[in-house]
Parts: C-alpha cells; sequence; structure tokens
C-alpha cells in the first residue's frame, strides 16, 4: 500500500505524483517507441489510429468531462482537420505549416459553434452541435472545387521541409511525439487556473459565476481548444488514410467519438486513451469472435451496433466512470484489501443545491 503525505500546494499539483508515476509511464513511453520493432505492420496501423483517435478524445473529453459541454457533431472539426490539412498538403505547404492551419482554423471554427453553449445546454446544446455537423458534411460534398466533392481527395505523404514520411514506422512514431506534446499540454491545462475553472463550470455553472468565473469567455475557450485538438486528429487522420470523403465525418463518426470518452471515462485522461483503445479493439475482436458464433449471428449485418450498444449501455447503468474508473475500484480494492468497503465509490449527484433551485 502507497501512503502520499502532502505538505504543500506545489506537490498536490505535480504531473508526478510519485516515482512509481515516473517509472511506469517512462516504461510505457519506451515500449512505445519501441512497438515497430515489436510488433506486426497491421498492428502498428492499429496502434496508429489509437494514437490519432486519443488526441481526438483528449480534446472531447476537455469538452464534456471537464467542462461538461455536450457535443454531437465533433466529427465535423475532424473533418475541417483533415480537409484543410489536405488541401494545404496538396499545395506544398510543409506538414508542421500545414498541421498548425488545420488546428487554427478547427479552432476558429470551434468559436462559433461554441457560440450557441452561451445560451443552451444539456439536449438542446446536442442538438445545435450535431446540426452543425450535417451543415459541414453538405458542405463537404457540395464545395467540390476544393474537397472534391463526394468522389474525395488524396492526400500526399507529410513533408516535413524537405523529409518525407514515407513509412508507416516514420508516421507511427510522429503520431506519438505529437499525442505525447498534446497529452502534457491537456495535464498542464488542468492543473493551470483555466483548467479549474472549466472543473467549476461542469460542476455547477451558477457556482463558478458567483466565484468571478466569466463563463462565456471560458465555454468558447473550452469548444476552442477542444476543436483545434480534433483537427489536429483529423489531420493525422487524412494521412493515414491518404484518402478522405464526406461520408468518413457524418454523425456515425461524431458517436463513435461520444462513446470514446464514455467507456473511458468521462472527467479523466486516461479515460481517453482507454476509450481509444475500446473503439480500435472492439471491430477487431467482433471479427474474431464471428467464426465461433452461428452463422445467423455471426453474419448478421449489424452485429457491431448492436454489440456497441449493448456495452454503452452496460457501462452507463453499472460503470458511470467507464473503464478507468473500473481500474480505480480494483486499484483501491488492492490497496486498502481488506478494509476496502463496497460504498467506497457510491454514485454521487453531480449538482449543487443552487442548481436545483432553477
Amino acid at each position: 500500500m502507497r501512503f502520499i503525505f502532502k505538505t504543500d500546494y506545489a506537490q498536490d499539483i505535480k504531473l508526478a505524483k510519485h516515482g512509481g508515476h515516473v517509472f511506469w509511464y517512462g516504461l510505457l513511453l519506451l515500449l512505445l517507441i519501441a512497438a515497430p520493432w515489436i510488433i506486426a505492420e497491421y498492428w502498428l496501423a492499429q496502434l496508429t489510429f489509437i494514437l490519432i483517435y486519443a488526441i481526438a478524445g483528449l480534446g472531447l473529453m476537455l469538452l464534456a468531462g471537464f467542462t461538461g459541454q455536450f457535443s454531437m457533431g465533433h466529427a465535423a472539426f475532424l473533418g475541417v482537420g483533415a480537409y484543410t490539412q489536405a488541401v494545404f498538403t496538396n499545395m506544398g505547404v510543409p506538414f508542421p505549416v500545414a498541421l498548425a492551419l488545420a488546428g487554427t482554423f478547427s479552432a476558429a471554427v470551434g468559436v462559433v459553434v461554441g457560440l450557441p453553449a452561451l445560451r443552451v445546454k444539456g439536449i438542446y446544446l446536442g442538438i445545435a452541435t450535431i446540426s452543425f455537423g450535417f451543415i459541414v458534411e453538405e458542405v463537404f460534398a457540395r464545395w467540390e472545387s476544393v474537397t472534391g466533392g463526394n468522389s474525395g481527395i488524396h492526400i500526399k505523404a507529410p513533408d516535413i521541409f524537405g523529409w518525407k514520411l514515407s513509412s508507416g514506422i516514420e508516421f507511427y512514431l510522429l503520431c506519438l511525439f505529437i499525442t505525447v506534446v498534446v497529452t502534457l499540454g491537456i495535464l498542464n491545462l488542468l492543473r493551470s487556473s483555466t483548467g479549474r475553472a472549466f472543473v467549476a463550470i461542469r460542476d455547477s455553472e451558477i457556482s463558478a459565476q458567483s466565484m468571478g468565473i466569466h463563463l462565456a469567455r471560458y465555454k468558447t475557450l473550452s469548444f476552442s481548444i477542444s476543436a483545434a485538438l480534433a483537427g489536429v486528429a483529423g489531420a493525422l487522420y487524412a494521412h493515414k488514410l491518404q484518402f478522405i470523403s464526406p461520408d468518413q465525418f457524418n454523425i456515425l463518426q461524431s458517436i463513435d467519438l461520444l462513446l470514446l470518452v464514455v467507456i473511458g471515462g468521462l472527467g479523466s485522461v486516461h479515460g481517453a486513451f482507454l476509450g481509444a483503445i475500446f473503439l480500435i479493439a472492439m471491430p477487431q475482436l467482433i471479427a474474431l469472435s464471428k467464426d465461433y458464433l452461428p452463422a445467423v449471428i455471426g453474419q448478421a449485418p449489424g452485429l457491431q451496433s448492436v454489440v456497441y450498444g449493448a456495452v454503452l449501455i452496460a457501462f452507463v447503468m453499472f460503470e458511470p466512470l467507464g473503464l478507468y474508473g473500473r481500474w480505480l475500484k480494483i486499484r483501491t480494492y488492492l490497496q486498502t484489501f481488506p478494509f476496502y468497503r463496497k460504498g467506497m465509490f457510491k454514485r454521487q449527484k453531480s449538482f449543487q443545491k443552487s442548481d436545483r433551485l432553477k
């Protein structure tokens, strides 16, 4: 059992709470760096998709998990970043510049979408964001001179000032580097006053406003940062597939991203990575299990959707904290055995008394 005695505020906001964090995360990073020489090419491609989805998941986690803003049109930001990257890369713009432009354009679009969040929330905000997703998908399909319309558009390999990343290993290492930078940026943002303001808005807007937090500013900022990260993920997604079309950024993609943060664990950075692993691994597991199922079930066209829906319902009912919440319970049980109490993780109300007076 590990006891951490905190004696000052700086110790409470450290990235690594103890030496174990440094060791295990350092070991994980070394394994990820060595992955191209350990695993097969196919699984390396799947690991690359996990990193890409983790970046998008971190953005949506910041918005939904830490700020409490509901979005069902996040695939639109993914598409804005992908098409921006494709257009500028095909024009000969270096990869880092095109990636920065993809993130910037997506953030600008996020500010526009974030404006309705100042007046609506909950299911109404979800309707607003899903409507925006439909609009952006239609723009991608109709603006043929730029996006190629429904025929799609090809994208060149990343070119970092003359250095072309043509192999899967080089692109994987690039995605790993960007994921590490984004993760450290999110962790430091959450430790700052801005991150604490996001959490305060999530817990109670009335209480946050009474403490002097500018709701409009921080909600818009959360939308813009979340959209920027989705745009960066979309840019990497476009390079990985080397071809994009409007139907890749539809409502189903938005639902997948929402599924990622819910099943991974709302309100935790770890949840974005666990959700990305689930999102990529689940189709593989379903495909592998089809041979062992009766033909009526295994060959059913809607099998994957049924499994996804059943898993989501199970998590909402029995494990609302997601995969990371389940890991916390297992870790706490091991650390406190035999003094673990079943009610230790009893579900709490997520609203304050002041919110119920509305």
